[in-house]
Parts: C-alpha cells; sequence; structure tokens
C-alpha cells in the first residue's frame, strides 16, 4: 500500500530498507552478546511480531520464542497507562536470558509494568530490544538495551503497528494523519 493509496498515511518516518538494515544490526548485537547462552525472546503482541520474525531470521544463535499481550491503548493514540496482560507467557523463565522483543516505547510505562512483572519471576538476565523509541515522550527510566530508531513524537504506523488494527502490513513505519 503506497502511502497516497490512503488519506490516514502520513510522513514517512523510516523506509523499509532502512528497517531491515538496523534490524540485521540489531540481531548481529544480540547474537554477540548471547552466543553460547540460553535466550529466550518474549514478543510483546501484536505489534512487535514482524519485529520478531525479522529479528530471529537474522540471529546466529539458538533462541526460543514465547509470548504476550498486554493492553494500555485500547483504541485511543495515547497510553492510558493502566496496563492489562491479556495473554501471559507459556514458559518459564526462572534462570533464563531474556529479551523482550517490542515495537514502541512511547511514555515508557507499559514496558516498565512489564519489565517489573518479568522481573519478579527471577529470569537470570532481562533486556528489551525496541525496534522504536519516542524520546520526548518517555516518563520513566528505563533501560533499553537495544533500539532500532529514535523517532518524533507522532502516533506511528506500519510495520506491525496499528491504528484500530489496522495499517500492520505497511513495510514500513509513518505517522497517522490526525
Amino acid at each position: 500500500m503506497a502511502s497516497g493509496e490512503d488519506d490516514a498515511i502520513g510522513e514517512v518516518l523510516v523506509e523499509a530498507d532502512r528497517l531491515a538494515a538496523r534490524v540485521r544490526e540489531l540481531a548481529a548485537e544480540v547474537s554477540a552478546d548471547y552466543r553460547g547462552r540460553d535466550l529466550l525472546l518474549i514478543c510483546v503482541l501484536k505489534g512487535a511480531v514482524f519485529f520478531l520474525a525479522d529479528l530471529m531470521r537474522h540471529l546466529t544463535v539458538p533462541c526460543e520464542v514465547d509470548f504476550m499481550a498486554i493492553s494500555s491503548y485500547g483504541s485511543a493514540t495515547r497510553s492510558s497507562g493502566v496496563v492489562r496482560i491479556l495473554k501471559d507467557l507459556d514458559a518459564v523463565i526462572e534462570g533464563r536470558d531474556v529479551v523482550i522483543v517490542e515495537d514502541i516505547v512511547d511514555s515508557g510505562l507499559t514496558l516498565q509494568y512489564l519489565q517489573r512483572n518479568l522481573a519478579a519471576r527471577h529470569p537470570r538476565t532481562l533486556e528489551v530490544c525496541a525496534l522504536l523509541i519516542k524520546p520526548d515522550r518517555v516518563k520513566v527510566d528505563l533501560a533499553t538495551r537495544y533500539v532500532g530508531f529514535e523517532i518524533p513524537d507522532r502516533f506511528a504506523i506500519g510495520y506491525g503497528l496499528d491504528y484500530a488494527e489496522r495499517y500492520r502490513n505497511l513495510p514500513y513505519v509513518a505517522a497517522l494523519k490526525q
């Protein structure tokens, strides 16, 4: 879908080729850091699925994957700060090296909640790999080890990110026209 085909798709924030290149770089960093270790990737549904799939294809270390679904937006364009776990992990993470794979860090409140929740389950290590971060919006001090891109404070769609469940299939990240 080209940006001219839908009036809601605004400025392209990260082009498809830049996404692909950065995901390969992130995979190389993760692979180097977790060589010889028992890596578990936790994908935050639904938005991070596209990023996770591409990231995993480029990892050179064995890994497992599990999924969590959490909600803090509903159909709004700003995080409510109220987090609900809609789907919890199947795997036990105690003693494991865990990397949370997240699509976007906005206020950071959802990720902070998730980190606290998972840390209470006693993983060996717990890190975050976020495709996008909005530095102007982050309200909490977060240790985000791997970051793909910093983007401006715009509502982002594409490459897994949605607005009311639409636009996830765009091969790039764009701003939603509002």
